[in-house]
């Protein structure tokens, strides 16, 4: 019986000692980054002259209806081009969450740098029919979409970032 309690400890401490090796690496979680890319909502075409137009009314009312949608997704980021069909689509969103528009020239935009910043965040990003696609191709690096249609004010890019490999899809809201 003496012999068997030193013998039942040894083993202990060997099976113990065996699986806690001194390199055996923690599992990290992944570093998940979510980008939400949208065009502005219909805007104001009354006046053709007018090259910052605000919304219409069914553009304030997809504007909500883009708040809605956004509602159950945890945002970290708003970001807006400085303009006011650009900055109205934002607004319901922004109010909602209460989070501040950040604004942004998608011309002069590092995309490197933009999704460092934003590393492990949910971001919306509302833009134009033209740079929308850019900012994706960019995100996702390669050219998959095209420019969007004038007439396309509802379609949602999602572009999710996993340990710095991209995944994306485009949906219709509509």
């Amino acid at each position: 019986m003496r012999t068997i309690k030193p013998l039942i400890a040894l083993a202990i401490i060997l099976v113990g000692s065996i699986g806690c090796k001194k390199d055996t690496k923690i599992a990290e979680d992944p570093v998940i980054s979510t980008f939400y890319f949208i065009r502005h909502a219909e805007k104001d075409r009354t006046n053709p002259e007018n090259l910052d137009p605000e919304l219409n009314q069914d553009g304030l009312d997809r504007a909500i209806r883009w708040a809605e949608v956004f509602d159950a997704i945890p945002l970290d980021l708003v970001y807006s081009t400085n303009y006011e069909r650009t900055s109205m689509t934002a607004a319901p969103t922004s109010v909602k969450k209460d989070i501040d528009i950040k604004y942004y020239d998608p011309s002069s935009l590092d995309m490197e740098e933009f999704k460092l910043v934003n590393e492990g965040k949910n971001v919306l990003v509302v833009g134009h029919s033209n740079t929308t696609p850019m900012l994706v191709n960019k995100m996702i690096g390669m050219e998959k979409y095209p420019q969007m249609d004038d007439s396309d004010n509802s379609s949602l890019f999602i572009v999710r970032i996993i340990d710095g490999i991209p995944t994306h899809i485009r949906l219709k809201m509509d």
